[in-house]
């Protein structure tokens, strides 16, 4: 499947002051395998190891770090010559071997010629272990998220129809294909973008078997909550997270401790929030008090936050709204699809580095997010549906000078009053 974060790994291949490469990410967004197509493609060979599973490999890490003997121990294992810039070295679930995540900085010092990456998802929370040593300063990032709408049509073999979405997304025309396109979208919030979701709705187009794909995912979740962290701390840590649901399900979709359990507070459950943001399963959205630039110095640093899950399709199955609802051609009064929408645009923000934030006043105005884009303050309104009348949007326009404000819809393209109208399946384009 073609992933954007692909052109990113070529350009790290080709820097001249490149050093090891550590690709961030939850379970199941398709680091391995988009690693290996990498090393296949662009490497005259490869050579990937799972840190999880080779136990030999990581006693040699807790042996010795310098790189030589572990690209000696590397070769005779696995009867393959590593050769500098000719071979890819992929160290899998890094996270699994704290010695091995510390080697990379002398492979950085020692080494430099090899290409070697790391793929982890679980190293922002490795961070509270007692022998954690992260190599600052000798690694370069990169962060792989699920498959956003754009990469999805990809999978589908619709690249010329993503041309189209963006052609008109600058021309603000309406798309002729307009409810085609919908379809694709309502599609899409229920297979979501996990790769081994999206691969299982290609070759059965059974929903049914694309949850079955979403529940063994998530019980590699929970797995992740007892295994990475104390069992107290796991307990709060899933309750939380199965929280989220119930979250935005709200009128109100602010994050609520004391929805998670009667009495709930920060104290209680500020860190497995942390946890789930850091494990990269949850976004994290803040309240910004200002819309003027710069729009981060504004962020509400209290408890003023919104939750969404990092993959939409991973909200509708455990939701479990009906798939019908969501793909009905008729519009319901079903307020939680609001929520769905709003979980989507946070998941292709993200995906477009993004930071999340949202606006709100003293009064009961607010805006679902704001943007900004080179000094302008640009701000987002999200609707499921057809109708689009909000008194919030007008507010934040006649409050804060912007050029133009953006809502998000099932509408087709168009401009008027300074609203950009884009539909929902066009996040991707923003």
């Amino acid at each position: 499947m073609r992933r954007k974060i692909y052109d990113k790994l070529v350009e790290w291949k080709n820097k001249t002051d490149r050093k090891p490469l550590i690709v961030n990410g939850a379970r199941q967004v398709g680091k391995s395998y988009i690693l290996q197509e990498f090393g296949k493609q662009e490497f005259e060979n490869y050579l990937i190891v799972n840190l999880e599973t080779d136990k030999a490999l990581a006693r040699k890490f807790e042996e010795d770090i310098t790189p030589m003997p572990i690209i000696q121990y590397l070769e005779s294992a696995h009867s393959q010559r590593i050769i500098p810039g000719k071979t890819l070295i992929i160290l899998d679930e890094i996270q699994a071997s704290e010695r091995a995540l510390t080697s990379l900085k002398y492979f950085c010092e020692q080494a430099p010629d090899y290409h070697i990456v790391a793929a982890g998802s679980l190293l922002g929370v490795a961070i509270n272990r007692k022998q954690y040593s992260f190599p600052v300063g000798k690694v370069d990032e990169l962060s792989l998220f699920p498959m956003d709408f754009e990469e999805f049509l990809w999978a589908l073999g619709k690249e010329n129809f993503v041309a189209l979405i963006r052609q008109h997304f600058e021309t603000n025309e309406p798309l002729d294909v307009h409810s085609m396109a919908m379809d694709f979208y309502n599609n899409y919030l229920i297979v979501g973008g996990m790769p081994a979701a999206v691969k299982e709705f290609i070759a059965t187009n059974s929903f049914v078997a694309v949850a079955d794909i979403q529940n063994r995912i998530l019980n590699e979740y929970i797995a992740d909550m007892a295994k990475y962290a104390e069992p107290y701390t796991s307990i709060k840590i899933r309750a939380c997270y199965e929280s989220i649901p119930a979250q935005l399900a709200k009128e109100n979709r602010k994050f609520q401790y004391r929805v998670v359990q009667r009495g709930g507070s920060s104290t209680i459950f500020g860190e497995s929030i942390e946890w789930l943001k850091y494990a990269g399963v949850i976004l994290k959205c803040q309240k910004t008090t200002q819309g003027t630039m710069p729009i981060k110095v504004h962020i509400d640093l209290s408890d003023n936050f919104k939750i969404y899950m990092s993959d939409v399709g991973m909200l509708t199955m455990q939701s479990g709204i009906a798939t019908q609802a969501i793909l009905s051609p008729i519009e319901t009064e079903n307020t939680f699809m609001g929520a769905v929408a709003e979980n989507y645009v946070a998941q292709a923000f993200v995906s477009n580095l993004i930071p999340l934030l949202y606006w709100k006043n003293e009064n009961t105005a607010e805006v679902d997010f704001v943007i900004q884009k080179g000094v302008d303050i640009i701000p987002i309104e999200v609707k499921s549906g057809v109708r689009v009348r909000s008194k919030s949007l007008g507010i934040f326009m006649n409050q804060y000078p912007c050029p133009y404000a953006i809502r998000l819809s099932k509408k087709n393209f168009g401009y008027e009053n300074n609203i950009k109208s884009v539909p929902l399946y066009a996040a991707f384009c923003i």
